[in-house]
């Protein structure tokens, strides 16, 4: 098993599925579909929200990546893949750990979950050779930590996790594009 980490390899996943903006925002969809959820039906319906919409994040990206011309797929000797799939059972694992803490105090899924999310941001600047993941991890994690802190309500604290992955995937969107232009 070979992890080098090249410019190719960053190259050739930035091409293949459009700098990463198609996942990031329909990530933020999913969580202002939890948002929605949770104020209309309760927080439990929203953390299931969150959890099966989250499944879906990577099968719907794929379509909306093709739709937007990109392969979305890399060849399979691209090293990054392997990081790529490395942080999924870290995703994985923490979106357990999340709903585990939401059986304890319901409070503490959303902050969890941000975290989380945002700890994978972080990974995703070494995939994308992109500075701006790590302002989005970041973001998510200080912000999991402010809704926890101050006690922000669960539909606030998804609807802020969703608006943040909506905003930076428009920005990662418009660079891209310019980019490729």
């Amino acid at each position: 098993m070979k992890l080098s980490l090249s410019e190719d390899q960053q190259n050739e996943m930035r091409h293949a599925y459009y700098d990463g903006a198609p996942g990031m925002l329909v990530s933020g969809l999913v969580w202002i579909a939890a948002a929605l959820v949770c104020d209309l039906l309760g927080l439990r319906q929203a953390v299931w929200t969150l959890l099966l919409g989250g499944a879906l994040i990577y099968p719907i990206s794929i379509l909306v990546t093709k739709a937007a011309g990109r392969a979305a797929k890399t060849s399979p000797d691209n090293a990054l893949n392997q990081l790529v799939m490395a942080s999924t059972i870290w995703l994985i694992l923490g979106c357990a750990m999340a709903y585990g803490l939401f059986l304890f105090n319901p409070a503490l899924f959303f902050p969890a979950m941000m975290a989380t999310i945002g700890s994978r941001y972080l990974v995703f600047a070494s995939v994308y050779g992109r500075a701006i993941f790590w302002t989005m991890g970041v973001s998510l994690i200080v912000a999991g930590n402010v809704v926890f802190f101050l006690a922000i309500p669960p539909a606030v604290a998804a609807g802020l996790g969703g608006a943040m992955e909506i905003a930076f995937a428009f920005f990662v969107f418009s660079k891209a594009s310019k980019l490729a232009a």
